[in-house]
């Protein structure tokens, strides 16, 4: 990733550009490179931040989506960032969606793919087996539509984080707040515009997940992205980008 990682007050993050401020948020086996292609296409004309959620830094019994949400919060502040449009991915979405609810003020819209909140299928239903990279190399592979998008590199990282005992326990308990943390009940109160991007073969947030997003979220809009999994920003960039400007265009009128 050609971008440098600034460190300040316990924060790191990534901080390009000017204009507008595009929040975006990692997902739980995400890399702040994941978002690489949207920092490209939009520095120019936006201030686009990613905050390193600190997934592995927090005290295992609070350990989980609403401590994430708070750190975004402590993040915004510390910054003195105003009327953000959050961008989330996987779990990124779900922390976007909690902090969003808990401070309206402070978002202008949001934008989520692939997120977690309704349902998701984490390492496609069966726990990691950290011995094996074979297994791991399949589990990220199961992530995208083309197993080619797997790169090594990815694989390698994935293959260090799930060998790492004291990571691999955080992981662990950070699923299963995500999955305990269903939010149905409460995204009804969100009523900034919200623009769901998500990939028709997405295996981990089905598409069934985005169409019960969309019925929920009464401000929302639904864009397809065909031939893609959980990370389209990742595995359709040019065609996540051209949705995401639409977007944000509309949001200028």
């Amino acid at each position: 990733m050609g971008f440098s990682i600034k460190e300040e007050k316990g924060f790191k993050y990534v901080d390009e550009g000017q204009g507008e401020i595009l929040l975006l948020l990692h997902g739980l086996m995400g890399a702040l490179s994941n978002w690489e292609a949207v920092v490209d296409e939009f520095k120019s004309d936006y201030r686009v931040i990613i905050p390193m959620l600190p997934l592995y830094d927090l005290p295992l019994l609070t350990t989980g989506v609403k401590a994430l949400a708070k750190f975004v919060h402590k993040f915004v502040k510390y910054k003195e960032l105003k009327n953000v449009v959050v961008l989330g991915n996987s779990l990124g979405g779900h922390v976007g969606l909690i902090y969003t609810l808990a401070h309206p003020e402070e978002v202008k819209a949001l934008v989520l793919t692939g997120s977690s909140g309704l349902y998701e299928n984490a390492f496609g239903g069966s726990f990691p087996r950290r011995e094996s990279y074979d297994f791991i190399r399949e589990k990220v592979e199961f992530t995208f539509y083309d197993p080619a998008t797997a790169t090594k590199e990815l694989v390698d990282d994935v293959f260090a984080t799930v060998n790492d005992r004291y990571k691999v326990i955080r992981i662990l308990a950070m699923a299963k707040s995500a999955i305990r943390h269903n939010m149905s009940k409460d995204l009804y109160k969100i009523t900034i515009p919200v623009s769901l991007i998500w990939g028709t073969d997405d295996k981990v947030t089905p598409p069934s997940v985005a169409k019960e997003f969309n019925e929920i979220l009464t401000n929302s809009e639904l864009n397809w992205l065909e031939k893609c999994g959980h990370a389209p920003m990742m595995e359709r960039p040019v065609e996540f980008n051209a949705i995401l400007k639409k977007f944000l265009e509309r949001l200028k009128n």
